[in-house]
């Protein structure tokens, strides 16, 4: 926009304000307004025509070009994938030369079917697309002189007003006469200015809507007849495609099953494919044993006591089940630091081969039972404590670590000692093992 443009957009401000929210006298023409309606709706479906004629043109291009595409990507398929060090029977060169060919002999076809549509494609761009475009680059000089008559309107509609105000005072003064003179001189001007531009729209336009359907015949019937062509080109060529990887004679749902056999079977029975997750994180498995912890004696107490005949725990995995023990495995042998650091709180541990000691426990009479609670304290929760056997050290992320005889808060467990339980200790929350700590 030119500078002097920009001046007569800040005259125009106040007056096309008052047009858009109708605040004082605006001039109004139904003819012309009923025209622009018309016009509007012209230039919408215009250039939806030339969008839509240009998304065909591109459709049908996509379309060869993306079979192409998919026969070579479908050759590359078939070729050996043999003879690399993932595979072991590199030396059997394995591949599907009956698919190759079968590939290349459809490339070659729809290449075929793409020069024969080239003539029609150039044809729908020549007769359809741009005309719509010339058609509206035409619409484009109405419309600019359509915003020039609403500039048009604007003024004169102004300086009726400015001049209406002079002629309403009743006392006027030289300079009063002298606006009045000049007001009455812009008034006709604009009104001249503003009629030509009206009287021109309203009789052009009347005849563009009469040519424009003139325009839209011809151009509807040959683009329909070149769709014709099109879809008969295709189906003329595919028709007669006669390739021997594939049996025209079944139908399609029995040729694909037929195709593929057990292949869907047979895939499905490898162990890669049966790998299912939920999406959400796990708690950490048993793994191997901590490198921390070094194989020594284990606890009385945890285990059977006697020599044992099944295989060491070194050769276990940690959390799973000894062939010939039925009982869950107990947690890994800890190191003899463990024990120099236990807590008097812990139990005494004691070599599993002195049975008499376990013997000599477990005949001794049991102490009598404590003293009811007070009733103030018998509605209280209770907190649940277990008490280290072991020293721990996290081991991933959420973990807590704790040393041989530190006492333990429960926040959630389960009742096998195998799995990992939830607790808080030293002022922190996480995970631990089950068989690390001892109830009670």
């Amino acid at each position: 926009m030119s500078f002097r443009g920009f001046q007569k957009s800040v005259v125009r401000a106040p007056q096309q304000f008052k047009a858009k929210f109708n605040i004082g006298e605006n001039t109004k023409d139904p003819v012309f307004i009923d025209a622009e309606r018309r016009f509007q709706e012209l230039e919408a479906e215009t250039k939806r025509l030339h969008d839509e004629s240009k998304k065909y043109f591109d459709a049908i291009n996509g379309m060869l070009n993306h079979q192409i595409e998919f026969s070579k990507a479908m050759t590359e398929i078939y070729k050996p994938i043999s003879g690399r060090m993932s595979d072991p029977e590199s030396l059997k060169i394995e591949g599907n030369p009956d698919g190759i060919n079968a590939c290349e002999e459809y490339e070659a076809v729809v290449k075929d079917l793409q020069e024969s549509l080239k003539p029609e494609l150039e044809m729908i761009d020549s007769r359809v697309i741009r005309p719509a475009n010339e058609l509206l680059d035409v619409l484009k000089v109405i419309r600019k002189t359509a915003t020039k008559r609403e500039h048009k309107k604007l003024d004169y509609d102004r300086h009726n007003g400015t001049l209406k105000k002079v002629q309403e005072k009743k006392e006027k003064s030289a300079k009063d006469e002298k606006a009045l003179w000049k007001a009455e001189s812009d008034v006709e001007q604009a009104t001249q200015e503003f009629n030509y531009f009206n009287d021109l729209l309203k009789d052009e336009l009347p005849k563009l809507f009469a040519l424009e359907r003139q325009f839209i015949q011809p151009l509807f019937q040959s683009f329909y007849y070149m769709q014709l062509n099109i879809f008969y080109t295709l189906h003329e060529g595919m028709q007669h495609c006669d390739i021997g990887y594939f049996d025209l004679t079944l139908d399609v749902e029995e040729a694909f099953f037929k195709k593929r056999a057990d292949v869907q079977e047979r895939t499905e029975q490898l162990s890669i494919v049966q790998f299912k997750t939920s999406g959400q994180k796990r708690p950490p498995k048993y793994g191997n044993k901590p490198p921390a912890i070094e194989v020594g004696p284990r606890p009385a107490g945890l285990l059977t006591a006697g020599p044992s005949s099944s295989p060491s725990l070194a050769s276990v995995k940690y959390g799973q089940q000894s062939p010939t023990d039925p009982v869950e495995n107990p947690p890994p042998p800890y190191s003899a630091t463990a024990t120099s650091l236990k807590s008097p709180m812990s139990p005494p541990l004691v070599s599993p081969k002195s049975p008499g000691l376990a013997a000599l426990a477990a005949s001794k009479p049991k102490p009598p039972p404590p003293k009811p609670k007070p009733s103030r304290l018998v509605g209280a929760p209770t907190v649940e404590t277990v008490t280290a056997l072991y020293d721990y050290s996290a081991q991933a992320e959420g973990d807590i670590s704790f040393r041989a005889g530190d006492v333990i808060e429960i926040v959630s467990r389960t009742q096998n000692d195998n799995e990992w339980w939830t607790g808080k200790c030293h002022g922190k929350q996480g995970q631990f093992p089950g068989n690390y700590v001892k109830v009670g």
